[in-house]
């Protein structure tokens, strides 16, 4: 199978690692959607990162299917215990740390992209906000022992919040600050010190 898409996208990266500690085989093509986009659209029109190309040629989007897929064809499973970490709660913390990633990246472009003069200061003080919120209630999960702590386990809501903290520190350190959110930050540490982390860094340099 082939994952197409760059390592500095949350989304890709928390994709490569999942991938990884199932321990399914793939080659990793870093096509950007902007620099590679030609090449990019004449395996995905959508140029939606991440996309797998399956070993049938199917192609998928979405890092939450791919891994879904991924998870049912090895017919198995990494989700946590019901009994210590139940389901609901699980789907709770992976969609926090999703929205971090995509009020991250609204972020991120409104800033790059937009030229300053047309930029919409109300809807990026809005998503700034929604940004802030978001982290302050994952911060409360990890601060409060409620969430997985074992960087072994490596649930998605672990991945994904390790993913989406790191991308959020990279590109916008002024609006996450690690002495704001202690706990989420040395959850990221322990995550990125495990194998499957270090497998896939974030790009730096």
């Amino acid at each position: 199978m082939k994952l197409i898409g760059m390592l500095d996208s949350p989304f890709v990266r928390r994709t490569a690692i999942s991938l990884k500690k199932m321990g399914v085989p793939f080659a990793l093509d870093q096509l950007s959607v902007f620099g590679g986009f030609d090449a990019f659209e004449a395996v995905n029109p959508a140029v939606k990162a991440p996309t797998l190309v399956t070993d049938e040629g199917e192609v998928l989007m979405d890092s939450s299917l791919i891994i879904d897929y991924a998870k049912r064809r090895l017919a198995t499973t990494d989700e946590p215990d019901s009994t210590t970490n139940g389901l609901a709660h699980h789907h709770r913390v992976l969609a926090l740390a999703l929205v971090a990633s995509e009020k991250s990246i609204q972020v991120v472009y409104e800033r790059s992209l937009r030229p300053a003069e047309r930029m919409h200061l109300p809807w990026l003080e809005r998503v700034e906000r929604q940004l802030a919120s978001t982290y302050k209630l994952l911060e409360a999960e990890y601060g409060n022992g409620a969430s997985d702590k074992d960087p072994e386990e490596l649930s998605q809501p672990n991945i994904m919040s390790a993913v989406a903290w790191r991308f959020s520190r990279e590109m916008i350190p002024d609006l996450v600050r690690e002495q704001d959110y202690p706990a989420l930050a040395a959850h990221s540490a322990r995550c990125e010190a495990t194998p499957e982390f270090k497998a896939y860094p974030y790009p730096t340099g």
